[in-house]
């Protein structure tokens, strides 16, 4: 799950990290009042939305102005000005796609004396199984160019779950970032305190782009993207209060009610399969073919009928949708279970797409039975390979 930036500094400031001072507004009459509290004389008004390069983004509407997403004001009058701009306005990042996202927060904040930027993310190293500290010279920019371009400047310094943050994980990111004396003792004192924040909230990702040093001899923490750990936010009531559900795509947030791991993506083939990895394969083997998959969606191991169903009618109200597989294993989840869920779904949305079905595993002959008893318009498939094959075929008309 991911947070906004002024949620995310408010966290790291809850365990002392130095960020700036900031209030966030929800519309415009709210501008001046903010810009009042904070006193100036600069400020700068962020959008806030879940993708990077707001900086640099523009906006669809021509009312919105020429700036990017991120401007500095010199007066109460521009921070009215940029927030009437850019409210209910559409924002187009490299992270957004074409399609944007609507502006609807912003976070008005006290504007910065900067004399070096730093890139610096805290993250979980797969590989290690251990927590990370990424950081580089090369602060405020897209850090995936620094990697592919200069792939010297990134050091990663990990960090033993057994004793924590030490004074010498510190004294590493100092050195990595040319920092000594003061600020290399506020280096380390920041490690500690964001590495505290990360285990305690199951965060799965902190970026701060860029970490800043102030004309005045101070870290600054002058950007936070935060995402956290979705199995572990049980855990966080108070992190879930954070949820802004605008910032997610529809299809993702019916399936979060049902417990179904589903994220949408751009082709056409809907897929609905049972386990993360033969998802993966799935996705794959429909690229293999020639097409692109409209969406990942694991229903698990333990799927009752109810949320077979569920996931069957989030796939075929997604109009990107041409075809549709099923793709199922069964072990713990038997497939007649999945039978019955796709029957009961299509008597209820109907069937508009060809639908291929691959069953194999427990109950899979009472499975098949079900299906060929349904009366419904079904592809079988008897492997993989063959259920790809089919439903693109079927997909391009054949």
């Amino acid at each position: 799950m991911n947070i906004h930036e002024y949620q995310g500094k408010a966290l790291l400031k809850e365990f002392g990290a130095p960020v700036s001072r900031g209030v966030a507004i929800f519309s415009a009459d709210e501008a001046e009042a903010a810009a009042k509290e904070l006193g100036g004389p600069l400020w700068v008004v962020k959008s806030q939305i879940h993708a990077g390069g707001r900086g640099k983004g523009k906006f669809k509407e021509a009312a919105a102005g020429e700036k990017g997403g991120v401007r500095l004001a010199k007066s109460i009058e521009e921070v009215k000005l940029f927030a009437q701009q850019m409210l209910g306005n559409t924002l187009v990042t490299i992270q957004t796609g074409e399609a944007g996202k609507q502006v609807n927060r912003l976070y008005i904040e006290d504007g910065s004396d900067i004399e070096k930027e730093f890139y610096l993310s805290a993250l979980v190293d797969r590989e290690t199984g251990r927590v990370a500290f990424v950081v580089s010279t090369e602060g405020g920019v897209d850090i995936e160019q620094v990697a592919h371009d200069t792939p010297e400047k990134i050091h990663t310094i990990t960090i033993d779950p057994a004793t924590g943050a030490m004074p010498h994980h510190g004294r590493s990111v100092a050195k990595a970032l040319g920092l000594s004396g003061d600020l290399g003792k506020q280096a380390g004192d920041l490690v500690s305190k964001l590495y505290r924040a990360f285990v305690a909230k199951d965060v799965e990702m902190l970026e701060i782009n860029p970490l800043i040093v102030t004309t005045d001899g101070n870290l600054r923490c002058l950007d936070a993207k935060v995402s956290f750990d979705s199995n572990a936010l049980y855990r966080h009531p108070e992190i879930m209060e954070l949820r802004d559900l605008t910032e997610e795509d529809a299809k993702e947030i019916e399936a979060s009610k049902f417990d179904l791991a589903y994220i949408a993506l751009d082709g056409t083939i809907g897929c609905m399969v049972n386990g993360a990895g033969l998802a993966m394969a799935t996705l794959d083997i429909i690229k293999l073919y020639g097409e692109e998959p409209a969406n990942f969606l694991d229903v698990g191991g333990g799927a009752s009928e109810e949320k077979v169903t569920a996931a069957f009618k989030i796939i075929t109200a997604d109009p990107s949708v041409k075809g549709i597989l099923v793709n199922i294993f069964g072990g713990i989840m038997k497939c007649d279970v999945i039978a019955r869920g796709v029957i009961a779904a299509v008597k209820t949305v109907g069937l508009q797409v060809p639908l291929v079905v691959r069953l194999e595993g427990t109950n899979v002959e009472e499975g098949k039975q079900i299906i060929r008893e349904s009366g419904l318009n079904v592809i079988p498939a008897d492997d993989l390979d063959d259920a790809a094959q089919k439903i693109v075929n079927a997909v391009r008309g054949g």
